[in-house]
């Protein structure tokens, strides 16, 4: 019981109040890039999620495994972006195959996910502190709150999409403007998850 809490507090903690798009600001490229649509949105958003998940399977146990008993441990970073990059290449290749749809519609931003921080900024912040349980379980809560935070942009860039917006502000500034007030909007689940179980 007390084990299933622990994984829902840091997964609750990885979506909502350590969003790492609005709380962390990471990921920021593919964040205002690909968030025209919906569609385009799920699909980064499930991508980075399953890059997040499979990166910090393989990168803790070799931090632990290799690199500390070989008294290599900076060069965890080298190591931990060639990891993300060959697992991008693969999603990259799985979708080509068997959805050429969302991989035509990700286009450049699909690759890019090898260079998005949100990414790496996962792997690393797994090593201070959690055990390989509990990284998997934050990985996890950090992709499905970039998709969240995704997909709740992407309905506010379609409802500014049919606003007159002044031509000062048309394009990226009130893009940005959007995204910040989305971001202040999280602010607001800060006590949440303690609320929910009790102020661990």
């Amino acid at each position: 019981m007390e084990l299933a809490r622990s994984m829902m507090i840091i997964l609750l903690t990885g979506i909502l109040t350590d969003n790492f798009v609005l709380s962390k600001f990471l990921g920021i490229c593919p964040f205002l890039g690909v968030s025209k649509t919906s569609s385009g949105s799920l699909g980064m958003g499930c991508a980075v999620t399953a890059v997040m998940v499979l990166a910090t399977a393989v990168t803790y146990p070799l931090y632990y495994l290799f690199l500390i008993p070989m008294g290599l441990e900076y060069l965890n970073t080298i190591l931990f972006i060639l990891i993300i990059a060959m697992l991008v290449q693969l999603i990259e290749m799985v979708l080509k195959k068997y959805i050429p749809a969302l991989y035509k519609s990700l286009g450049v931003y699909l690759p890019l996910i090898t260079t998005n921080c949100a990414v790496l900024g996962v792997t690393l912040l797994n090593l201070e502190g959690y055990n390989f349980l509990e990284s998997i379980v934050n990985a996890l809560g950090a992709g499905l709150g970039f998709m969240i935070a995704m997909l709740i942009f992407s309905g506010v860039r379609g409802r500014l999409e049919r606003c007159n917006v002044p031509k000062t502000f048309a394009g990226m500034p009130i893009t940005l403007v959007a995204a910040s007030i989305v971001s202040l909007s999280f602010v607001g689940f800060g006590g949440l998850v303690d609320g929910l179980f009790g102020g661990a």
